[in-house]
């Protein structure tokens, strides 16, 4: 059987999941195996720590990708006021996918984060590639407010991650479970992806039910075979906890770490303003400092690094194949949501 929602009507696949785009790291392997497996892909806005620009880094990956499936699959760019190369990027990108025929017709999501909804819809590249192409433009939405920002936009849909995910969070700290009604009450006819503290079969079949159309996992991946992280890192899941992360403050806000030496010397700020405040009194030092501690864990050191986990680490408990995963949470979903129609007279 196939579990059909607005998600994957809307990208032709036959499996509701998706990976979290989980730069600066690539998650190129991820990718592929998930669309090999019927799902969505996609790839992470990465950046090389030295010798490649990021307009580079991806289109090496997008290249990579395209080679190793014939599935659909996505992208990844991050719209933060801080990101020094995004105004290129808006332009670069679109470009490089229209030139290539393969990547016209697979790359078929494009999901921003970490800023604004109108900065990708308003470069023109990116309008003649959504004329041409079969894209669709998603932000990822960690609050209401921001929900109402990307509807206004003109945004095809939504991430909706809640504060259980890792990485980087919004100030409200509102669940997943709480914002996906909110969105779905406000906007019930808008695709939404549920995003943060997903893992198993039990998450997938709870987003469908509540009229979701897809989940986006970013532990639950971490913790695959084929991921291109450290060793170190991805052994760290299994035996992990649910209370082993915490909130602090990052260089885009609030941001969901595995308690280490690093993350328990920071601290958390209670609004934009105050870490705005903040990065003006920071120096470049101190900037690069926090950058390196991104790095570190791809490196293996677990403690001197910023170690992005969420709270489904605590119902993960092996490392498994990309695909192996995929098929296995959407077979068990399929069984609960039999059931749960069983149970209407």
């Amino acid at each position: 059987m196939v579990i059909e929602t607005s998600i994957t009507k809307m990208f032709d696949i036959k499996v509701p999941i998706l990976n979290a785009p989980m730069g600066p790291w690539t998650t190129n392997s991820i990718a592929i195996g998930i669309s090999e497996a019927g799902g969505l892909g996609v790839m992470s806005h990465t950046s090389d720590r030295v010798t490649k620009s990021q307009y580079q880094s991806i289109t090496e990956n997008m290249n990579y990708v395209v080679e190793h499936t014939d599935k659909p699959f996505g992208f990844n760019l991050r719209t933060s006021r801080n990101e020094v190369e995004i105004q290129d990027l808006i332009k670069t990108i679109p470009d490089f996918i229209m030139s290539n025929p393969k990547l016209k017709e697979q790359v078929v999501f494009a999901v921003t984060s970490a800023g604004s909804p109108r900065v990708l819809p308003a470069s023109k590249n990116f309008q003649k590639l959504r004329e041409i192409g079969n894209i669709k433009h998603f932000h990822v939405a960690p609050a209401l407010w921001l929900a109402d920002k990307c509807v206004a936009a003109g945004c095809d849909g939504l991430v909706c991650t809640g504060t259980e995910g890792g990485g980087h969070q919004s100030y409200e700290k509102v669940s997943t479970l709480v914002l996906l009604q909110q969105v779905r009450q406000k906007y019930p006819d808008l695709p939404i992806i549920g995003c943060g503290g997903f893992a198993t079969g039990e998450g997938l079949a709870a987003v469908i039910a509540m009229g979701g159309g897809a989940i986006e996992m970013g532990s639950r991946f971490i913790a695959s075979i084929e991921a291109e992280f450290h060793e170190a890192y991805k052994a760290l899941i299994p035996p992990a906890k649910a209370g082993d992360t915490r909130l602090v403050t990052g260089t885009l806000g609030p941001i969901r770490l595995w308690k280490n030496k690093y993350c328990m010397k920071k601290q958390l700020v209670g609004s934009k303003e105050e870490l705005i405040n903040i990065e003006q009194t920071r120096d470049p030092k101190q900037f690069e400092e926090e950058r390196q501690a991104y790095w570190r864990v791809y490196e293996g050191d677990l403690e001197n690094s910023a170690v992005l986990v969420g709270q489904s680490i605590g119902i993960v408990n092996k490392l498994e194949p990309v695909q192996e995963i995929v098929k296995k949470i959407a077979s068990d979903a399929e069984e609960l949501l039999k059931k749960a129609y069983a149970n209407i007279k």
